[in-house]
């Protein structure tokens, strides 16, 4: 006989947290949103934590290169889509690795011979004014000088002449040597006021570039995601067909961790994945899989050896897996299930493993509610895609500017490596729908408004951490009438700038 379970699945909207005592101590400036991304033993710390519980979602629409770049100064991760090239893929990771405040390996370089009008095309394609002249036109050659927007005018000189003869020669380049500090780097780009700092080693050959703008980023973003070589960390998405390949070059783009991308989890697929990408790469190599939505779920993944898992079926607001199959469950009371057998599972072996909700996230407050409920870090796909940094186009609809966004189980991201199972490049029935969300400006604003209330309402319940919140809130279910209660009622507002934002 079938199995039924006694309660009824509920969302997060069913949920609000009760306040506990806040001492004098307990404000917002105090919290600490640090979490672990990946499991650890007890008594020791995980080889990778996020600076805020926020990730982005494994979408075309969501998570490419200039996303994870904004994120990752917010102190947040993004997972760069997976239905793509693996070339594509591992590229738009490398750009992530090489836009570091710290030491950065030069993309914009050149040849003394070649032309001024070469120096104007290789500004307009890499988007930077300082281009490193080197004897081979490469990274990391004899370097011989630099060339940048103030050495000519566009408009003003002939295009003809040659680089050698305009840009500032080695001989009067300030320079620093490798092994010098980034302190050290910073002091002397203060010092004799540049904007730039080229390092090079014995030989005279480039080793990278150190940038003011990247000094003053850091100052700018104090909780930014970085690795310890300065650079932004990324994560990367996986499939179950071609993961061997992909982890491969990923891994030499210099992704730090990975994430399986499926709507559900519970398969030998994933089993077989996280065996082999372990076998073939070493356990150093991080890789969190999912989604699932229950005990069984996750104990499974547990023992296959994810570093983290990702829980939630059917709750994103472009998924109608749900509609389609008939599987899935309230993202809050999957969340409680599957934390419960976490904690379980970290009291019987010692190892915690991270679980990451994804999907069920309407409004800001909903994030703190999974928090609360056991989710180290949230997975944001719609929250994301209203944003200027994600990769999808901003159109003008019905008078409103709009963001395209299109869930991965639709025909439109044609991403049969994660859906389809009869060996056939296309659908037989969508698990996602194509819309629009309303166009919401800058990551960087939305996200610190979404923070300041999750810091506000932590300090609410009394506490200072993620961790304290999940051992200490109290959460009550609520009805229909409490819900309705809860928001505006038997007034006529007058302006609605002041109600909380629907992510």
């Amino acid at each position: 006989m079938a199995f039924y379970c006694d309660e009824p699945s509920h969302t997060f909207g069913e949920y609000l947290l009760i306040p506990g005592y806040t001492p004098a101590d307990c404000i917002p400036a105090n919290v600490s949103l640090k979490t672990p991304i990946v499991k650890f033993q007890k008594g020791e710390e995980s080889s990778l934590s996020i600076n805020i519980p926020l990730v982005s979602a494994v979408m075309q629409a969501v998570s490419n290169d200039t996303l994870a770049i904004a994120l990752a100064q917010e102190g947040g991760l993004s997972f760069i889509y997976a239905s793509q090239s693996i070339e594509n893929q591992s590229e738009m990771v490398r750009r992530v690795k090489a836009h570091k405040a710290g030491f950065v390996t030069s993309d914009s370089n050149i040849k003394p011979d070649q032309s001024l009008s070469d120096v104007v095309d290789l500004k307009e394609r890499t988007g930077h004014s300082t281009v490193a002249v080197t004897d081979d036109g490469g990274p990391h050659g004899k370097l011989l000088g630099i060339i940048t927007s103030r050495d000519f005018r566009a408009d003003m000189t002939d295009l003809r002449g040659a680089v050698r003869d305009y840009m500032t020669s080695f001989k009067d380049l300030i320079r620093g040597q490798d092994g010098v500090s980034l302190s050290e780097a910073n002091d002397l780009i203060w010092e004799h006021k540049l904007n730039s700092l080229p390092v090079i080693d014995k030989e005279g050959n480039l080793v990278s570039m150190v940038f003011r703008k990247d000094y003053a980023s850091h100052q700018e973003h104090p909780l930014e995601l970085l690795d310890d070589k300065k650079r932004y960390l990324v994560g990367a998405g996986l499939n179950t067909r071609d993961y061997l390949e992909r982890v491969s070059a990923l891994l030499a783009a210099g992704a730090d961790v990975f994430c399986l991308d499926s709507s559900e989890g519970f398969t030998e697929w994933q089993r077989r994945a996280l065996a082999d990408i372990h076998g073939a790469f070493g356990s150093q190599v991080r890789v969190g899989a999912g989604n699932v939505v229950d005990r069984d779920g996750f104990l499974f993944l547990a023992e296959a050896g994810a570093d983290f898992v990702k829980v939630g079926i059917g709750g994103g607001s472009i998924c109608i897996t749900r509609e389609q199959k008939g599987i899935g469950r309230g993202q809050a009371t999957a969340v409680i299930e599957v934390a419960k057998a976490r904690n379980e599972y970290f009291a019987k072996t010692g190892i915690y493993i991270p679980i990451c909700s994804d999907g069920g996230i309407v409004l800001d407050y909903h994030i703190t509610l999974a928090l609360a409920m056991g989710a180290d870090f949230v997975m944001l796909g719609r929250y994301f895609a209203r944003f200027d940094e994600s990769p999808s186009n901003k159109l003008m609809v019905n008078s409103s500017y709009v963001k395209e966004y299109w869930g991965e189980g639709s025909n439109r991201a044609r991403n049969w490596q994660r859906y389809d199972f009869s060996g056939e490049k296309a659908f037989v029935f969508e698990e996602g729908v194509d819309s629009y969300v309303p166009y919401a400006g800058t990551l960087r604003d939305n996200t610190a408004e979404t923070l300041s209330k999750i810091r506000h309402t932590v300090c609410n319940c009394g506490v200072l951490s993620i961790s304290e919140l999940q051992e200490k809130a109290k959460l009550t279910l609520v009805s229909q009438a409490s819900i309705a209660e809860g928001s505006y009622h038997d007034v006529t507002v007058k302006n609605t700038s002041a109600r909380t934002y629907n992510v």
